[in-house]
Parts: C-alpha cells; sequence; structure tokens
C-alpha cells in the first residue's frame, strides 16, 4: 500500500502543505499519524477517494487510479451502453474509436488498459486492429476483448491477439464487471 506525505500530497493537490495538515486534523481527508510524532501519511486509496469527492483532479494519480478503455465501435447504442456501465465514478476512463486508423491514434495518446474492439466494423479491419496492437510492445499487456456478432454464421480466425470474446446482444454491465476484474488484478482501482 503506498502512502504520501502531507507535503507530497499538498503537491498533487497544489496547496500549502498547510492546507493539507488542515484537511487531515478536521478529519476530511484520512489517514494516520506516526506513532511518537506529529508525522502525517495517507494511504493512496484514501487520496484518491478524497479527490474524487471533492472534483479535484487526480493529476499523475490517474493512470493508477483509473481503469482506461478504448472502445472501437460504430454503433451508437452499443457505445452508450458501454459508457453507462464503465462510467468515471466506478474508476472508468473511456475513448471511442470508429475505425482502425482511429483506435491506432487513441491507443497511442490514451495509453489504455483494455481495448473492446466490435467485429461490426468489419472482420478484417477489427482483426488488423488486435494483431497490430500485439506486434507493439507499448500495448502487450492490453487487454484485448473483441466484441463478435451472433448473426449465425460462424467466426472463425486466430484468437492469440484476443484475451476474451463476447457474443453480441451480451449484458455490458457483466463486461464492465470482468473489465474491473482483469485490470484490477494489475492496478489498484478505488
Amino acid at each position: 500500500m503506498k502512502v504520501f506525505t502531507t507535503g507530497q500530497v499538498a503537491k498533487i493537490c497544489k496547496v500549502a502543505p498547510r492546507t493539507v495538515s488542515k484537511w487531515f486534523d478536521s478529519g476530511r481527508l484520512k489517514g494516520y499519524r506516526i506513532p511518537g510524532s506529529q508525522d502525517r501519511r495517507i494511504p493512496r486509496e484514501y487520496l484518491i477517494k478524497f479527490l474524487k469527492e471533492h472534483g479535484m483532479p487526480l493529476g499523475d494519480l490517474e493512470d493508477e487510479a483509473m481503469a482506461k478503455v478504448l472502445i472501437v465501435a460504430q454503433d451508437q447504442v452499443l457505445i452508450e451502453n458501454l459508457k453507462r456501465e464503465l462510467p468515471p465514478e466506478k474508476s472508468f476512463r473511456v475513448a471511442v474509436a470508429s475505425s482502425g486508423f482511429e483506435a491506432g491514434i487513441q491507443a497511442e495518446s490514451f495509453h489504455p488498459d483494455s481495448i473492446i474492439c466490435d467485429f461490426s466494423i468489419g472482420k478484417v479491419e477489427a482483426l488488423q486492429i488486435c494483431q497490430n496492437l500485439r506486434k507493439n510492445a507499448d500495448f502487450a499487456d492490453t487487454i484485448l476483448i473483441a466484441l463478435l456478432p451472433d448473426d449465425g454464421s460462424p467466426m472463425s480466425f486466430d484468437r492469440s491477439a484476443i484475451n476474451e470474446t463476447f457474443k453480441k446482444p451480451f449484458d455490458a454491465s457483466l463486461l464492465a464487471q470482468r473489465l474491473r476484474t482483469l485490470i484490477g488484478a494489475r492496478k489498484e482501482l478505488v
């Protein structure tokens, strides 16, 4: 468990250390005092919770506290359902791309923990996205989830580049729960 000093919290929040001490002493910012000392320590999870509750930016903590998900799809209903199940309050940040080209640009700038690729954009394009990401060492640990259409036609392809598959229609809340489990195994989501 990572802990911060009042000075470190002050830098993150861009306030004076005395302000952090006041938050701590008033009970708004939870933490503990080091025995035999007046020094305060704030555990990471309490700091993140405090920042979220007060609408403050997470800054450098965002990468480790938020599960970043890139949705590659064109179906607006699907995108809205997933966004509803992956809200910021549950530690999710979502970006959307509608093509392979856009997915590549978003992946480079957003650095997602997971990419959900809807194969309805086209099997060839969706497979190309997955394979290109797997070839890039920066995305070796990215969780790739394929959303496969349930149109009755057999879908045969090399699944080695994909971590999980969901057949459409699917329960978006189950997908969100699975993402939380998979990403939570790598990050401490709050």
